[in-house]
């Protein structure tokens, strides 16, 4: 096995030239492309219906972008659901809480934010709003996070509710999938992503690599060989864990 190509299954860096990526391809003299393997849409009123999660069974929401706060309010106007006054509102980051302010008005007593932006401050909020029944708009393939299951294991009730879906990009005409020696990805809508648009695709010696146990699973549940998995002890990043791997097959020969 030999890497010397390698395609990550997201969009570029904002800066490239400033990320992780562009130093493991002067340190190993390799190629590496983005391209996104999946679009992202936002649910239909008639898709969340089906679903049957009554938003105000709840007592507070967590939000963990800007994104999903978009598309959750397009949705209860849509279905026509007055959110109450006492409704709180859990917020990820401060970027997310201060964004929410287009939507509702910011009350230091309703919003709350991760003022730490890391798992732990997020997780204190939970508990000290641990009585309140939470309201945790997603997309349609997170099934588990570490906040869910956070809220499982101190048996924090919360409901899950699927606002977009993620489906597969047109990737034929614009991808040469066997060019690559290395796949990257980043979620279950990667592989699936994968398997709609080459269904007879094989792996052969070509190396896969996830971040997070949801890609990781998908990987290996659809028959595919994990080579590279993170966040880890050794790699907390997926550039790191992408570092460890070339150190030994970047320049190997076949």
């Amino acid at each position: 096995m030999k890497i010397k190509n390698i395609l990550i299954s997201q969009n570029p860096p904002a800066d490239f030239d400033k990320s992780p990526y562009a130093e493991l391809k002067r340190k190993y003299s390799i190629n590496i492309d983005f391209y996104k393997f999946f679009k992202v849409e936002a649910f239909t009123s008639r898709e969340f219906r089906e679903a049957k999660v009554n938003i105000l069974d709840h007592s507070a929401i967590i939000f963990s972008s800007k994104n999903i706060i978009d598309y959750f309010f397009n949705i209860i106007k849509e279905i026509r659901v007055e959110l109450p006054e006492d409704m709180k509102y859990i917020c990820t980051t401060d970027a997310a809480a201060f964004y929410l302010q287009n939507y509702i008005q910011f009350r230091k007593r309703k919003v709350f934010f991760n003022k730490n932006n890391d798992p732990k401050g997020l997780f204190d909020l939970i508990l000290k709003n641990q009585d309140c029944k939470f309201l945790i708009p997603c997309g349609n393939d997170m099934p588990s996070t570490p906040l869910t299951q956070f809220c499982d294991e101190r048996n924090i009730a919360y409901t899950q509710a699927a606002i977009f879906k993620n489906v597969p990009a047109n990737l034929k005409e614009e991808v040469d999938i066997n060019k690559y020696d290395m796949i990257i990805f980043f979620s279950p809508s990667g592989i699936q992503s994968l398997q709609s648009n080459f269904p007879d695709y094989e792996q052969g010696e070509v190396a896969f690599g996830a971040l997070g146990d949801l890609a990781a699973n998908a990987v290996t549940g659809a028959g595919y060989t994990l080579h590279v998995k993170a966040p880890s002890k050794e790699a907390p990043s997926i550039t790191a864990a992408m570092d460890i791997f070339l150190k030994e097959y970047a320049t190997r020969r076949r």
